[in-house]
């Protein structure tokens, strides 16, 4: 019978032992600075501009990313990726106008044609922009599908366009959640 009582202290402290994990690191700054969803979108940048000489996209405006389902709608990944394709941009040397663009780029509903709407044409015009950029992001089971297009601003002419994923990570699962404001 004593064996029986040791047995059973035996067998729940290596149950016990098995389900122990330490717990995960937090981030460092060094983690942060490599984080591949950086990464991806300077990566998304630098092959929309490759071979592109900086006069046909200067001066770049930069459009907020919309939701493919509905094109005035954005998120916090849309307004995220909108900053950093600026940045990118900029570090490749192209002259980039700071603007809060809203998600004015509107597709033809029967053709799937990209129309610039009236309102950003103007706002080109009036900082003598060359193209915008513009984009959507498609959220699906385990990736979210990003399309970005450099536009001519004049003509709706699309110079380069790009498509990527990312996973739908626990970080990007955030960032698409939209605030309460904006539902």
């Amino acid at each position: 019978m004593r064996a029986f009582p040791a047995l059973v202290t035996a067998v729940a402290v290596g149950v016990a032992g098995c389900a122990w994990s330490p717990a995960p690191k937090p981030p460092t700054y060094e983690m942060a600075a490599a984080h591949p969803f950086l990464q991806a979108n300077r990566d998304a940048m630098a092959k929309l501009l490759a071979g592109l000489p900086a006069a046909q996209v200067s001066p770049l405006l930069v459009a907020t990313i919309v939701d493919v389902n509905d094109l005035r709608v954005s998120s916090p990944l849309g307004r995220t990726l909108s900053e950093q394709y600026s940045s990118a941009a900029a570090a490749a040397g192209i002259d980039v106008r700071e603007m809060k663009l809203r998600g004015d780029v509107f597709v033809r509903e029967q053709t799937g044609e990209l129309l610039l709407s009236r309102e950003i044409k103007d706002i080109a015009r009036v900082h003598q922009a060359t193209a915008v950029l513009v984009g959507t992001y498609s959220v699906a089971g385990q990736y979210v599908y990003i399309n970005v297009k450099l536009v001519r601003s004049e003509t709706g002419q699309i110079l380069r366009g790009y498509d990527y994923a990312l996973p739908l990570d626990t970080d990007v699962q955030r960032l698409i959640r939209k605030p309460a404001s904006d539902r």
